[in-house]
């Protein structure tokens, strides 16, 4: 058995693509390189204005409802409409940072979420802020699909879970912004309050604009250009040593299919129509990218059907269900909503790189389930009670704080990092703007259907129903998701194409030759 093993390592040894991975590994886990940090900050900053509107609108409904005189029927669909709105900008963003670049992308969601808040701060009448909200959620579909794959694209393999994720955390934060405008805002007349609420967003979002022209362009959208000089300028920033830069450079070029030797700063390559990019995702894809399509589609699909929107968006509607009812209690405790959301996402950006993805999202789909439970449980008590039951009330309200703990330390941070680093370099933009839609389709649907779904199964009944998603969720990601953390973006097609559930290729041609062995 011990010569086995010493035949598995010598075998390990000898193979280059392991050398290179393990001294890539070793130069950058020493620490994190700061100008990729600050970039991917920089990026990920866009996220705070998508988050911001989600939360301030949780709040602003209550006043608009009074102030325009709508029904519960117009403010779903004023709820909903961004997201479905951003659908369309998650599907075109792709093929348009392929053509223009990732940072030029970023600031072109940057001016039309500025083009839809000025719109939503003039709120003249229902019409106008529908118009604001749509033109808003183009804005939203782009910032949502560029963001974290311009991280990806930045980072090295061993802070990319980290890097990747931070888009999620500026969206906690602006969920957290949003709600404490709210509440700060919520003292002024009705009239002004809710505009200046929604209003307030175009201030950060053209200021961004102007600042995201400071950052470099992705070295991998570089070098998938041919600008083979300029993407190696950009390494040598974004990498700890000149040595790690190479090897990241190697790397890239062997996935766009520039000869190793090959030491001109332009290659001119042949340009790949986004036709073609469709047909290989969706027509005529390989086993190995139908199983990539799979899961990202699938983690998208899961993170909105077990709830979060529902919790988010309707956070003060789910609190007066459970019994309370002054505006200002409402406020503080949906307060309390986004500080937690907030808290536990920064507790997982640490915990990506080194616990890794499979194990951080599966305890956080199982914590979500028993919250979820709790919950329903609790609204049910409450809905059925003719009297006000206090532990009814508390478990309402520590059901929801836990369930969106869990779903901020897994389920939502990973999301975005999984989607953004499995798709190789030539379908990533696509790709991810594929999970892109299919999350925003579902955060439509929730956010728009979800006071019809309570009205007609119980509020109770319709958290238990999320439950039930949950289950399902974990199974997924337990069959269908294998583990890439610490993997270089270059080596996702050869994860899933193993068909493990730890994507390790190491470890699976060591069992192989064990059992050749045996």
């Amino acid at each position: 058995m011990g010569e086995m093993k010493e035949e598995i390592q010598n075998e390990e040894k000898t193979d280059p693509r392991v050398e290179n991975h393990f001294q890539v590994s070793t130069v950058i886990v020493e620490k994190r390189n700061k100008y990729a940090f600050a970039c991917a900050i920089v990026a990920s900053m866009i996220s705070i204005l998508m988050g911001y509107d989600t939360g301030v609108m949780s709040g602003a409904m209550l006043f608009i409802k009074e102030d325009l005189k709508i029904n519960d029927v117009q403010v779903e669909v004023l709820a909903g409409i961004l997201n479905i709105c951003a659908l369309v900008g998650s599907l075109t963003a792709g093929r348009i940072s392929d053509w223009i670049g990732r940072r030029y992308t970023i600031v072109l969601a940057s001016i039309i979420f500025f083009l839809g808040s000025i719109l939503m701060g003039i709120g003249s009448s229902y019409a106008v802020l529908m118009t604001g909200r749509c033109i808003a959620g183009v804005g939203v579909g782009y910032a949502l699909m560029i963001a974290p794959v311009y991280s990806a694209e930045i980072s090295s393999s061993s802070h990319r879970g980290f890097l990747t994720s931070l888009p999620e955390v500026c969206i906690s934060l602006g969920i957290l912004l949003g709600y404490l405008s709210n509440y700060i805002f919520s003292k002024l007349s009705l009239k002004l309050g809710w505009r200046l609420m929604l209003g307030i967003g175009a201030i950060p979002s053209l200021a961004l604009a102007v600042g995201i022209l400071t950052m470099p362009e992705s070295p991998r959208w570089l070098v998938m250009q041919g600008r083979v000089g300029d993407a190696k300028k950009v390494l040598l920033k974004v990498s700890n040593t000149k040595e790690e830069s190479e090897l990241r450079l190697q790397d890239m070029k062997a996935a766009v299919g520039i000869d190793a030797s090959c030491t001109d700063d332009f290659v001119k390559l042949p340009r790949l129509k986004g036709e073609g990019v469709w047909k290989e995702l969706i027509l005529r894809p390989t086993p190995t990218v139908k199983r990539i399509l799979v899961a990202a589609i699938g983690i998208h699909f899961f993170e909105h059907a077990t709830g979060i929107e529902a919790v988010v968006l309707y956070s003060p509607r789910i609190f007066k269900k459970a019994g309370i009812h002054s505006k200002s209690k409402l406020l503080i405790v949906t307060v309390a909503v986004g500080f937690t959301k907030t808290c536990f996402i920064l507790v997982a950006t640490c915990l990506l790189d080194k616990v890794g993805r499979r194990p951080l999202l599966l305890t956080s789909t199982a914590g979500m389930f028993v919250s979820l439970s709790g919950l329903g449980f609790g609204l049910t008590m409450v809905e059925h009670s003719k009297q006000k039951l206090m532990w009814a009330i508390s478990l309402c309200i520590g059901g929801i704080l836990s369930f969106v703990a869990f779903f901020s330390i897994g389920l939502g941070p990973i999301t975005w990092v999984y989607s953004s680093e499995i798709f190789p370099l030539r379908l990533r933009a696509q790709g991810a703007s594929i999970g892109v839609g299919v999350n925003r389709l579902m955060n439509g649907t929730i956010s728009m259907t979800f006071i019809s779904l309570y009205k007609a199964i119980t509020i109770g009944g319709s958290f238990f129903l999320f439950a039930g998603m949950s289950v399902l969720a974990w199974l997924f990601f337990y069959f269908f998701l294998p583990e890439t953390k610490g993997r270089s973006l270059e080596e996702m097609e050869e994860i899933f194409g193993s068909r493990t559930s730890s994507g390790d290729e190491i470890e699976k041609g060591g069992l192989e030759m064990a059992n050749r062995s045996a």
